[in-house]
Order: structure tokens, then C-alpha cells, then sequence
């Protein structure tokens, strides 16, 4: 049920504050019994659909919280960023482009 499942992803976070884990999209499927996979299956029924987009939101702002951390790597929580929330880098090129076109046609006698 909804309500098991809420109680199960609550129990999760706990634990993860509790040992000083973070908090992953992997592992908390893994609290639930289940795959990454399935987890996201789930995601797209009606019954669990907020409760698990609730869930995964606490843990895309985990991993952004830790973009600003100064006691450890970024790297890892870059790529679940954008495997696990779509982030994606984004490069903007501004660019003018002036140029002439000359279009030469030749006719023939037939034409």
C-alpha cells in the first residue's frame, strides 16, 4: 500500500541520516525490496506517483545541496543529477552570420 510504502521510504531516510549515507535513488529501492527499475515502473502509476516522485525529490536535492559542499567530490553527484534528474550541461553560442548568395543559372536554347 501507499501508506506501507511511505512508512518504508521514511525508515530509509532515517537510516541514511542515522550512518551518514546518502541518499540514492538505488538505495532506496533497495529499502523497498525491489530494483531502481521498478521503483521507476511504479513511478508512473497513479497510487505511487507522488509518493515516489515526493521521495525521489528529497534525494535530487540532496545530491544538489552537495554540489556545494566543500568536503567532497561533486563528481559522483553531478552524473546521478543528470542520469537520475534529467540535469543536463548547457552551453549557449551567440553567433552572427553575414554572407551573400549568388545564384548563376545558365539557360540553353531548349529552355
Amino acid at each position: 500500500s501507499v501508506e506501507t510504502m511511505q512508512e518504508d521510504i521514511d525508515k530509509y531516510f532515517a537510516d541514511c541520516d542515522e550512518k551518514g549515507k546518502p541518499y540514492t535513488v538505488s538505495g532506496l529501492a533497495y529499502a523497498l525490496n525491489t530494483t531502481r527499475r521498478t521503483l521507476l515502473d511504479y513511478e508512473e502509476k497513479d497510487e505511487y506517483s507522488h509518493t515516489i516522485k515526493s521521495a525521489k525529490a528529497k534525494i535530487e536535492m540532496f545530491n544538489e545541496e552537495m554540489l556545494y559542499s566543500k568536503d567532497v567530490s561533486t563528481t559522483g553527484f553531478i552524473f546521478n543529477l543528470k542520469k537520475n534528474y534529467n540535469w543536463k550541461d548547457k552551453q549557449e553560442i551567440e553567433a552572427e552570420v553575414n554572407s551573400e548568395v549568388t545564384i548563376n543559372i545558365e539557360l540553353t536554347d531548349d529552355e
